[in-house]
């Protein structure tokens, strides 16, 4: 491609797609009648100039590491941009896979007039993520802490107990303990790991009280915390991922997003259901499961409409299956809630 054609070749672009890496970039841009105008690799460095310099068009962007920052980016510079799941580009890849083929796929996928595409986060809903994935990785090693402190006792004869309650009990007595077995060494040891054990403690009531701040702050999140199942974790869990709740259509999409519904295999006219279809992201799923089962457990003991048709539910079906039940109904709730701006009545529930 000659530089003196460039100019021209850049004013007809409409459509560009974009094979995101950390450092290297690779374009492919197309005209309004869908030729080829455009192939180019570039590093991070030179990308934000080069798209500056180019007339206002389609972008269309793989939802990855990285893709919410360039798509406000590219935003702020005047373009269009859309970001689209790894699984619905995928069947426009031809041959074999390499950057070039990638970013192609990508600006043919972004011109399908029924594609689905991916909400753009925005600072605040990452910062929001990036607080409960920080929980969520604390919770985690405090657990397995926890569960190497009673693994370690059971070797001397001190047997804890499965919970974190229990170890919490248990240690400062046995280190007290002087007539125990436990030399010198490992109670210097078992002191140092229930040291940790507070230190992540404290770390993981410090994220919960910033989620509780930043909760009180934002009144569609206390709007989510008066339906029955739904607390502060889920709720804001639910405003760092969905963002804008006008993309989807109605609550059974917003289900369908989180892998709430069912999976589908039917064909000759026989529908074929099978169990959810756990796509989306799988940590807000579980909150939302965790919640429903809270509710099911305690909903012998109300006689309301809701209540009872969750009892109707464990009877004919079990509970595993009304848990998840009542998880797409939350989430369908959430939906009514965020798009109406009211709190939860359980009478029109």
């Amino acid at each position: 491609m000659k530089d003196n054609n460039a100019t021209s070749e850049r004013r007809e672009l409409k459509v560009l797609g974009i094979d995101l890496a950390k450092q290297s970039f690779q374009l492919h841009g197309v005209d309004e009648h869908g030729h080829f105008v455009l192939k180019k690799k570039l590093n991070r460095n030179q990308l934000s100039a080069f798209i500056a310099n180019l007339p206002p068009c389609l972008i269309g962007l793989e939802a990855c590491g990285g893709a919410h920052y360039w798509v406000r980016q590219f935003t702020q510079l005047g373009h269009s941009v859309r970001m689209i799941a790894p699984q619905f580009v995928k069947p426009y890849v031809k041959s074999n896979k390499n950057d070039a083929v990638d970013a192609e796929a990508i600006c043919e996928a972004v011109q399908r007039p029924n594609m689905r595409f991916v909400p753009t986060k925005s600072i605040e809903q990452q910062d929001l993520q990036s607080l409960h994935r920080i929980r969520s990785q604390l919770v985690a090693r405090r657990t397995a802490q926890a569960n190497q402190i009673r693994g370690l006792l059971m070797e001397y004869g001190l047997v804890i107990p499965k919970g974190i309650s229990y170890v919490r009990k248990a240690v400062p007595s046995i280190l007290e303990d002087a007539e125990n077995i436990l030399s010198t060494l490992f109670r210097e040891l078992l002191n140092e790991l229930y040291e940790e054990l507070v230190h992540l403690d404290k770390r993981i009531r410090s994220l919960e009280q910033k989620l509780v701040t930043l909760s009180a702050q934002h009144e569609d999140c206390q709007r989510l915390l008066t339906i029955p199942g739904v607390g502060l974790l889920t709720a804001t869990a639910l405003m760092a991922a969905i963002g804008d709740v006008t993309v989807f259509k109605n609550g059974r999409e917003l289900a369908a997003w989180l892998g709430l519904v069912p999976k589908q295999h039917s064909t000759g006219g026989k529908q074929t259901l099978m169990g959810i279809s756990k796509r989306g992201d799988s940590y807000l799923r579980t909150l939302l499961i965790h919640g429903g089962r809270s509710v099911v457990r305690v909903a012998h003991k109300h006689q309301d409409t809701r209540n009872r048709w969750i009892g109707d539910i464990k009877k004919r079906r079990g509970e595993n299956i009304s848990n998840v039940a009542v998880a797409n109904k939350n989430a369908r709730i959430a939906w009514a809630l965020l798009t109406r701006k009211e709190n939860y009545q359980a009478m029109q529930a």
